[in-house]
């Protein structure tokens, strides 16, 4: 079977299981659940590409996932407030005024704008700032972590427009569609499942294109790329900027779907949870960050229900069996399976006869 149908193929399996099964098995609480695990998926899906195509270890995508959220939840609460309205929190909180930047998010078009090109373009300048300077690796994971902080840190500490530790909770409706109907939240649940697929099938025309072989050519050999003419900085900040707006995308839903946004959703923990579930389903590939997202998600809720205190360790010991053991992700063990059987088996060395044994014995 060629790649090609192996790929398509699982497409549509996923599309089967997330639009026939999932919605006719699970009761609304659970099928509630797998909508906020696809929001996390998208975040996946963008770490997948700019750390395993490109080899940039991303550990501040909670940064563009709670941009994107908290732009999402501004315009849920002035639009529950109505034309003009106040949000109940700046009344508790603050003076009882809505600041003037607020006031573009009441237009649910600017809302949609923003959550694709202002996480996006935050990602172009400090990608410039940063790749322009070559630098990568740890260093570049240690500095995209501290912003993931410095944002959180924020978020707390601005309560008058963000709601503070409480974070903004208590939406009421989603573009005039009523949250507290079971209806509407299947219909949500429908978003998130077609955002996500739609998600994977650019990525995937990303890997086949001309430019996703040159990112993993900077990947492997940035310098001959460089030598080449090719700017590996600007091939990294695409990718980077593209990882972004997914993440950005996947807050966004997650939002209404959750019901609450908060700096507990965008810290440093959220973002190494991300990196968690893509290393364990696999970076390199195209569903493993899907698969390993949703995957530590539901394990994560479902033992968390039977053993609240052991769900942290099991996690801990599962990204070390994976990266020990496996370290491409559990997304290739049917690739190393296959390989072990198309793989020729090695011929057995000729024993020696008694007679040459003896022969060699003699000496002269």
């Amino acid at each position: 079977m060629s790649p090609r149908v192996r790929l398509w193929g699982g497409l549509l399996i996923a599309a089967v299981l997330l639009f026939g099964v999932a919605p006719a098995l699970l009761s609304d609480f659970r099928l509630n659940l797998l909508a906020k695990f696809c929001c996390l998926a998208m975040v996946a899906v963008g770490i997948g590409l700019a750390w395993g195509r490109g080899g940039m270890l991303v550990l501040g995508q909670g940064v563009f996932f709670g941009l994107g959220g908290y732009l999402m939840a501004m315009h849920l609460k002035l639009s529950d407030a109505g034309p003009g309205g106040v949000p109940d929190f700046m009344l508790l909180y603050g003076d009882g005024t809505v600041p003037g930047w607020w006031e573009p998010f009441r237009d649910p078009v600017v809302t949609i704008l923003a959550i694709l090109v202002l996480p996006a373009l935050l990602a172009t300048l400090l990608g410039l700032a940063v790749f322009k300077r070559r630098v990568r690796g740890a260093y570049f994971a240690i500095l995209s972590q501290a912003l993931a902080a410095a944002f959180a840190i924020l978020l707390v500490g601005q309560q008058k427009v963000t709601g503070g530790t409480n974070g903004l909770n208590g939406f009421q409706s989603f573009f005039g569609f009523t949250l507290s109907d079971p209806v509407n939240k299947r219909m949500l649940y429908f978003i998130a499942a077609g955002v996500l697929l739609a998600m994977v099938v650019v990525v995937r025309l990303i890997m086949n294109s001309r430019y996703g072989e040159l990112l993993v050519a900077v990947r492997d050999e940035e310098n001959r790329v460089r030598f080449l003419g090719y700017d590996p900085a600007i091939v990294k900040v695409v990718a980077y900027a593209i990882a972004a707006c997914f993440a950005a995308i996947g807050g966004a839903l997650f939002t209404p779907i959750v019901g609450i946004i908060s700096p507990a959703d965008v810290g440093v923990v959220p973002s190494i949870g991300f990196l968690v579930g893509v290393a364990i389903g696999g970076r390199a590939t195209l569903l493993g960050p899907v698969l390993g997202a949703i995957g530590v998600s539901w394990a994560e809720t479902s033992l968390s229900e039977s053993f609240p205190s052991f769900w942290i360790y099991f996690q801990g010991a599962l990204f070390i069996l994976v990266v020990a053991f496996l370290p491409n992700g559990l997304a290739t063990i049917g690739r190393l399976f296959r390989r072990r059987r198309s793989a020729p088996a090695e011929p057995e060395a000729p024993v020696p006869e008694p007679a040459a044994l003896e022969t060699s014995g003699k000496t002269t």
